[in-house]
């Protein structure tokens, strides 16, 4: 089952991405909008309840403020709130996030498992990052709130590691970048490199399903084809947005 989810202003909600602390819009806001997100997806059958701890959220919001080198980033206070969520709510086992940048994104799904926002205890919680000193900034910033390494970063290519990896991926992030050709159209090439290794019930986040939708339309019809995900929802709260799958 393919679906979508599109707030009224998703195409108004604009952020400074070189600011990305500065709060847009009222905490309550925010909070409404992501619920019915989630909604959405358990309408969907992609995660079972869309019940989170909003305390820990914010707690994991301000130490990433707080301690992170961050350039600039695409992900609104919204899409954090989501990502974060959909990681308490599923708590996957291991969690691998490719395309990393400076590992903004990564934690928001880490984020869940480590730090002052965790909420449960992950095996490991992995970051992708291609290029090798975007990769050791990532690593540097994820270091300031988790000492305990269960969330780190790879500098390496993602085909590679989820091809590689040993043992079941419970959430799939993808956020990469492949040749100037591909484009985020590499998602697909993750996506099947890790296929095996994605149990039925698994999530898939994909960010960029908007903005990058062109380039992404072969990974769109594929996630979006019942014969390979239960269900496939595009949430539209950003110019940005992200495709949420269930593995079937």
């Amino acid at each position: 089952m393919a679906g979508e989810f599109r707030s009224s202003d998703w195409d108004t909600h604009k952020m400074d991405y070189a600011d990305p602390h500065v709060r847009i819009e009222e905490l309550d806001s925010e909070i409404a909008v992501v619920d019915r997100a989630l909604g959405a997806l358990v309408d969907a059958g992609i995660i079972p309840h869309k019940d989170y701890d909003h305390d820990k959220l914010l707690a994991h919001r301000a130490a990433v403020a707080e301690t992170f080198e961050i350039p600039w980033t695409a992900i609104t206070h919204r899409m954090q709130r989501l990502i974060y969520a959909v990681n308490a709510v599923c708590q996957p086992t291991n969690m691998i996030a490719a395309g990393i940048f400076c590992g903004n994104t990564f934690i928001s799904n880490a984020g869940a498992a480590v730090g002052p926002g965790a909420c449960y205890q992950a095996a490991n919680c992995i970051g992708v990052e291609i290029k090798p000193d975007e990769a050791a900034r990532a690593e540097r910033n994820v270091r300031t709130i988790d000492p305990t390494g269960i969330a780190r970063i790879l500098a390496a290519d993602g085909i590679d590691v989820v091809r590689d990896f040993d043992g079941q991926i419970g959430l799939l992030y993808l956020d990469a970048d492949g040749t100037e050709e591909t484009g985020k159209g590499v998602y697909l090439d993750i996506l099947k490199a890790a296929w095996d290794k994605l149990p039925a019930g698994a999530v898939i986040l994909a960010h960029n399903s908007v903005n990058c939708a062109d380039r992404l339309q072969h990974y769109l019809a594929f996630v979006r084809d019942p014969a390979n995900c239960s269900a496939s929802v595009n949430i539209i709260f950003d110019p940005e947005g992200l495709e949420v799958s269930a593995k079937k």
